[in-house]
Formats: C-alpha cells, structure tokens, sequence
C-alpha cells in the first residue's frame, strides 16, 4: 500500500484555523495561541445567541411598560387584561405596535381596561 502524509490535511485545518481567527489580535491569529482563542470566542459566540433573545425580550417589556404607563396602565395589569380579554399578542408586536402604531396600542390598552374592569 502507498504511505499517507498528513501534509495535506494539516495545511487544510491550519487554514481553516487562521480563518476562523482572522482579525485577532497579535498572536492569537496565526499562532498557536490561535486555536484556543478560536474555541473560546465559538463558546462565547454560542452564549451570545441565547443572551440575544433574553435582551431583546426584556427591551420590549421596558418599550410595553413605557407605552402602557402613558395610557394610565402598569404593564402587568395590561398583561393581564389583555389575557382576560382574550387577546393574543405577543411581546415582539406588542412593543412594535407601541413604537410605530400608537392608535392601535392605545385601542389595545382600552380593550385591557374594559376587560379588567368587568
């Protein structure tokens, strides 16, 4: 049988190596320090995706909250009677509708309070 090298594949994972690590600083983009930092920052990275949709939940509760006390309504109460009103919406739109259409958040609103208050 013919002897297999390694050369090849070790150029291949070298160069994917310093691609994943392009932009590092110093030697932690093309040295050995390389391949560590490159494991840390995909950790980080993974992280970085479930810490994302935990920030932006809580920014459209603050937007919510926000819109809802200038309508004379705390947010759980508006919670609440939107549930008792039987209207599902969730968060994202909610705080869009807040932003962008605040005729439409404040029939919400008053639908919210009509229900609480029956």
């Amino acid at each position: 049988m013919a002897r297999v090298k390694n050369a090849m594949n070790r150029t291949r994972r070298r160069k994917n190596l310093r691609a994943r690590s392009k932009g590092f600083f110093l030697g932690r983009s093309n040295l050995r320090q390389a391949n560590q930092a490159v494991m840390k920052s995909e950790a980080r990275q993974y992280i970085g995706r479930k810490l994302r949709k935990r920030d932006f939940r809580r920014l459209w509760t603050q937007r919510i909250n926000a819109a809802s006390r200038a309508h004379g309504l705390q947010y759980s109460r508006f919670i609440n009677g939107l549930k008792k009103a039987g209207i599902e919406v969730n968060r994202k739109m909610l705080a869009d509708l807040a932003v962008r259409e605040p005729q439409a958040f404040q029939a919400l609103v008053e639908a919210a309070q009509k229900a609480l208050a029956a």
